[in-house]
């Protein structure tokens, strides 16, 4: 009686839902999570949830129906019961009696619409789910397999009409035809070889194409053309996308629809997922892309900055001083970090608590060696109490880095994927990976000197009278719990594999010391800004629009300068509906910002961007800094010009010196600046100005490239050549990696003494000024000044080798052009005189410019 019920309530159901709408072969992949969905675009891999809770039970073995446009699924409540699910995600429910109760998780529908279900084993079920037969949701037969595989998930090719699947732990292709059961092996995948995943969602497309979802990594995989295969030639595969990682989850995708190939060197965007060529990840290791994971991985010992403004004072004084010390991390030299006898052992209590390094993983990447790597100059200045890093070693080179940071009050205020994206560094995607059973988000970040890193980040804290850790990990920050203490881990690698097994250790070891009893994790955002630049004024933003959101709010707090308060600014961007997005906000003049755009739907994005900042060095125990502070810049700058934001006042007392410092990039990066041969500013001031160029390819201090002016009390204009910066070395000059600019001013004779300075328009400039270094000493065409010194005026006098239009020209002390006379010589003697107008005394340099021959440059003394 209570089966005839529910078989009832299961029609009703059916007609109940009649009208909903068919999926008719779109583009996307589905991903069934428990009875969530999820879409996927495989040429990015990104996705996002397009329905939850769509059934009373779960759904496994999804599968698109060709004869239908549908997608069918297995459900674990009500028992025996199969599900037909329409675009509009209303689903309705069919009971199948000869079905197991249980174990349905492999499933697809051929062409002619026969839907297979498999467990376990190497029994097989088909079902009859074609509207236009007699048997339509009828049971068709049993089946056997020739061979009991281990496979999660198995998919029709329209192609040649078979079944393939692949198999865990071995790796192996297997060709299944539906029909008869019979078995084929086609080989181990070698993109895969020495993997040990779960493949619980595989897709084709209409090429014969074989995309397979790793679960814990959510990698995707691609393998071409299988039905050439015949278990002898090679298996082509390759890496494809980075989608999400799921856990008791299944694919379906019209086996007919395309997916977008990237041709990787045609220079354009093939795909549409915004990466060109060598850039995206289905590149990898074809047409000259290097293979993906082979870039090393950056030191933790140039990690771990605040992603905030609260300390960006601090945060550049640590980088002057780390320049000004010549510091350079040295990894042939850091002491190694080895396995003790204690290792994965609960620690003996401490009165201080645990080692940091109790934490830290060995030998589960199979790295040559680990080496310490901490960055101790973080404590202090940020709000980590300790400080721990390693880098793992293989080859001579980093491939992986942990650094761990304990706190007291909240969260360690950095993570690596909200810096550096306004700075040139590319979000390439955003997802999850799986780390017992829970969801991590992980990232790809490509950085700013082009290399590739998986990022991870997860914190630890105390609970139940310290006896057990809670483990959160959240995109934004503000979702941490506030004013505990926590163990915060910042994990990268250049391979996702050995990223996922070094936060699975240290989740073990986390649990080692005091059992790992809650997660509290947060899902990835979906619409998030991938890269952008920022440049007068406006900030350039490339957003990936996963969900096609419309519009997204924007939010954040501005400081104009370095030493001003922060203002809130808010606004609503429209979006284009598109994948990519390419947006312009106003946001004025600034040094730093952080803001964060949402959808008002799923996690927002959250991002920090600091212009290179100014700051002072006062280390010297007689200074005492009086007056600082950094203005707008209001002047504006041609587009030729390489712009050094914001101008700066400075006055201190000192037996010693006083210093400012302006980084051009916030992390004191290098920037090649061959373009130029100048470097321009007005300023006044306190006696001599040491003005140095610091290059990163300079170890010692002290021979680091400089020049000096003589400061006025009135505000002058100066042009310095780059030939006019000289190295004690006596190398020349080359401005193609210049981190920063320091001027510095000496205290006379140890007296202490006031200095002033104060830096106005600051730039970088292709100019036509004379250099200082080359003001005298050249050898041409004789020239005079008749008089000299000069008053009033002056006859210059030369003997010109040809008829030809002549330009005087005349140059201050540091190299500015201050005069321009055109004269028409003649060939023989020539006389013109030259008016001395506005300029003040002093020492000039009177050169000719000619096509035609090389004239000696003048001295030229006015009273």
């Amino acid at each position: 009686m209570k089966k005839l019920l529910l078989l009832s309530l299961l029609l009703i159901t059916s007609v109940y839902n009649a009208q909903s709408a068919p999926f008719n072969c779109d583009y996307s992949a589905y991903l069934f999570q428990y009875n969530d969905v999820y879409a996927i675009d495989l040429a990015s891999g990104n996705s996002y949830e397009v329905a939850s809770n769509v059934t009373e039970g779960n759904i496994n073995a999804a599968a698109y129906n060709p004869a239908d446009g549908y997608i069918w699924g297995s459900l674990s409540t009500p028992q025996k019961s199969i599900v037909r699910i329409g675009k509009d995600f209303k689903t309705t429910t069919f009971y199948i009696d000869e079905l197991p109760t249980n174990g349905r998780y492999v499933g697809d529908v051929s062409s002619n619409g026969v839907y297979y279900l498999k467990g376990g084993g190497t029994t097989y079920y088909a079902i009859d789910v074609n509207p236009e037969s007699e048997n339509y949701t009828k049971y068709i037969a049993t089946k056997t397999l020739a061979k009991n595989i281990s496979i999660h998930d198995w998919a029709f090719n329209a192609v040649d009409g078979k079944l393939y699947a692949l198999e865990k732990n071995t790796n192996i292709l297997y060709r299944i035809d539906a029909e008869t059961g019979s078995v084929e092996s086609l080989g181990i995948v070698p993109i895969l070889s020495g993997l040990n995943y779960t493949y619980g969602a595989v897709y084709f497309d209409a090429s014969g194409r074989f995309y397979v979802s790793a679960n814990q990594t959510g990698t995707i995989y691609v393998i071409q053309s299988v039905q050439d295969l015949n278990g002898l030639n090679v298996i082509e595969s390759n890496l494809f996308a980075f989608g999400p990682s799921s856990s008791q989850n299944d694919g379906a995708r019209c086996p007919t629809a395309p997916v977008p190939q990237e041709i990787c060197d045609n220079g354009i965007d093939d795909d549409g997922d915004g990466l060109i060529d060598c850039e995206d990840p289905s590149c990898s290791g074809y047409s000259g892309c290097p293979v993906l994971e082979m870039s090393t991985a950056s030191s933790a010992n140039e990690g771990g900055l605040e992603s905030n403004n609260r300390l960006s004072q601090q945060i550049s004084k640590r980088n002057f001083n780390r320049a000004k010390t010549s510091y350079k991390f040295d990894k042939a030299t850091a002491k190694r970090f080895k396995k003790s006898k204690n290792y994965g052992k609960a620690s003996a209590a401490k009165s201080n608590g645990f080692n940091l390094s109790d934490f830290m993983p060995l030998e589960v990447i199979n790295e040559d060696s680990v080496i310490e790597s901490s960055p101790s100059d973080l404590i202090g200045i940020t709000n980590a109490t300790e400080v721990y890093s390693v880098d793992y070693i293989k080859n001579d080179d980093a491939i992986a880095s942990i650094l761990l940071l304990k706190t007291d009050k909240g969260v360690y205020e950095h993570t690596k994927y909200i810096c550096d994206r306004l700075l040139g560094a590319q979000l390439i995607s955003v997802s999850t990976l799986e780390i017992n059973e829970q969801q991590f988000i992980k990232s790809l970040i490509r950085n700013i000197d082009g290399s590739l890193e998986f990022v991870l980040s997860l914190s630890a804290k105390s609970i139940n009278n310290n006896a057990n850790f809670a483990i959160e990990s959240h995109w934004n920050l503000d979702k941490y719990e506030s004013n505990v203490g926590f163990y915060n881990f910042q994990i990268w690698s250049n391979n996702l594999d050995d990223l996922v097994k070094l936060g699975e250790e240290v989740v073990r070891l986390l649990d080692v010391q005091q059992s790992v009893t809650s997660y509290n994790n947060s899902t990835p955002p979906t619409v998030f800004v991938r890269t952008g630049t920022y440049k007068n004024g406006k900030l350039n933003l490339q957003v990936v629009n996963t969900n096609r959101s419309e519009a997204v709010a924007f939010d954040g707090g501005l400081r104009a300068t370095e030493t001003e308060t922060v203002e809130n600014v808010s606004t609503t961007i429209n979006l284009t509906g598109d994948y990519i997005s390419n947006i312009e906000v106003d946001a004025g003049n600034l040094f730093d910002i952080g803001f964060r755009i949402g959808d008002g739907v799923a996690t927002p994005d959250d991002l920090f961007m600091s212009d290179g900042p100014w700051g002072y060095d006062d280390a010297a125990p007689s200074t005492t800094v009086t007056n600082y502070a950094v203005n707008e810049t209001e002047d504006t700058f041609s587009n030729d010009e390489y712009a050094i934001e914001r101008s700066i006042k400075l006055e201190a007392t000192t037996s010693d010196y006083i210093a400012a410092y302006r980084a051009l990039t916030p992390k004191f990066n290098p920037i090649d600046l061959t373009a130029y041969n100048s470097f321009k500013l007005q300023a006044n001031g306190t006696g001599t100005l040491i003005i140095r160029l610091v290059k990163e390819s300079v170890n010692n201090w002290q021979t680091q490239y400089k020049t000096s002016i003589a400061l006025t009390n009135d505000l002058e204009d100066y042009t310095l050549m780059f030939s006019d910066f000289e190295s004690s070395n006596g190398t020349p000059f080359e401005a193609n990696d210049i981190t920063s600019i320091v001027f510095t001013m000496l205290a006379d004779n140890g007296e202490q003494v006031t200095k002033k300075m104060s830096l106005n328009q600051l730039r970088f400039a292709t100019s036509s000024a004379l250099s200082v270094a080359s003001q005298e000493g050249t050898t041409g065409i004789a020239t005079t000044a008749i008089p000299n010194p000069m008053q009033n005026q002056t006859t210059i006098h030369f003997t010109a080798e040809y008829a030809e239009t002549l330009q005087i020209q005349v140059y201050n002390q540091v190299g500015r052009l201050v005069k321009t006379l055109k004269v028409d010589a003649k060939q023989g003697a020539n006389q013109v005189t030259l008016q001395r107008g506005n300029l003040s005394s002093g020492m000039y340099f009177c050169t000719i410019k000619s096509t035609q021959g090389n004239y000696n440059t003048t001295k030229l003394l006015m009273d």
